[in-house]
């Protein structure tokens, strides 16, 4: 019984010693080995090399490295076999604290202490209670749902939007294209960490930015954006204008749409906004590999997967 592990610009030798200590039985070999294609029967990707899974005849089942599985069901060569994800304790808690530390940077106006800062004032400013600042979170899965509650137990008024209908005790869910107005016009910080899926694609844009409140109070009354999802859902040229012309106060973003951001992205440099280098939800291999380990005993006992994706939603 064989995995493949096969990954583009990551070390393998961790990944390696990692799965091998949480997979007793199971051999590891990456596309550098040498290996008779006949005997992977699983797969563990991120960025897969093009072409490498229609030389794979006996897989039964594909493994996405972390979260997102659109670098999968993007391929060409991908067959029709269950795709999981990863859903773990320390991804999700990983993913909560990036969206927490940047929610409360602009609530607390760091933005502005650092420009204070560098500039040599001293410069208290005023500062709005966290129950008075309302946080709208774009995707009510997992990650999502995690974040959502953590805001709350801080005091912030938080709500959520998702595409089909959600109950969750505690937070106000929006649902589907006829609630998202007025969702995004009661939501001073925006944070997003929606799937990427052909019906989310390019989903931050112009129109949805113009769409959040304007009676924030927050500085100056406009809103922020928060994107942890992925690079697909945003414009960044859209993102880049609401900036400039001042419908956003600020942003923090750890995807983008292309990856590593070009030099030339004028987002490096602008002074509203916070990047961080795709980490957001960078979780311990350990625990990313123990969770592929359970699945495939799961698979081996034939009991169904945990987080299988659907393939037709594409989450």
């Amino acid at each position: 019984m064989t995995m493949l592990l096969a990954m583009t610009g990551w070390d393998y030798g961790p990944w390696i010693e990692r799965f091998s200590s949480a997979t007793a039985g199971l051999d590891i070999v990456t596309p550098d080995d040498a290996f008779d294609p006949a005997s992977i029967r699983y797969i563990a990707a991120w960025n897969a090399p093009d072409g490498l899974f229609a030389t794979l005849p006996n897989v039964e089942v594909i493994f996405s490295l972390g979260a997102g599985v659109d670098h999968l069901l993007k391929r060409g060569d991908l067959p029709d076999l269950p795709v999981v994800r990863v859903v773990n304790d320390d991804l999700t808690m990983r993913m909560t604290e990036w969206v927490v530390l940047h929610v409360l940077m602009h609530h607390r106006q760091q933005f502005a202490y650092d420009a204070a800062q560098r500039a040599g004032r001293w410069e208290p400013l005023w500062q709005p209670a966290a129950s008075a600042v309302r946080v709208g979170i774009m995707g009510l899965g997992v990650l999502g749902q995690d974040a959502a509650e953590k805001l709350i137990s801080l005091g912030f008024d938080a709500a959520g939007w998702s595409r089909s209908r959600k109950d969750i005790d505690g937070i106000a869910c929006f649902q589907g294209q006829h609630e998202l107005k007025p969702f995004l016009a009661r939501t001073d910080i925006l944070v997003v960490l929606l799937p990427s899926t052909p019906d989310t694609a390019g989903i931050i844009d112009s129109m949805l930015l113009a769409g959040l409140a304007r009676d924030s109070v927050l500085p100056e009354r406009f809103p922020v954006l928060v994107n942890a999802g992925r690079g697909a859902l945003q414009v960044e040229a859209d993102i880049l204008a609401a900036l400039d012309d001042g419908t956003l106060k600020g942003a923090s973003l750890d995807v983008f749409e292309t990856e590593p951001l070009p030099e030339s992205s004028k987002l490096w440099s602008h002074p509203l906004v916070a990047l961080t280098p795709h980490v957001a939800a960078d979780s311990d291999p350990q625990a990313i590999a123990n969770g592929i380990a359970e699945e495939i005993a799961r698979h081996e006992r034939g009991e169904p997967l945990l987080h299988a994706i659907d393939r037709l939603k594409g989450y």
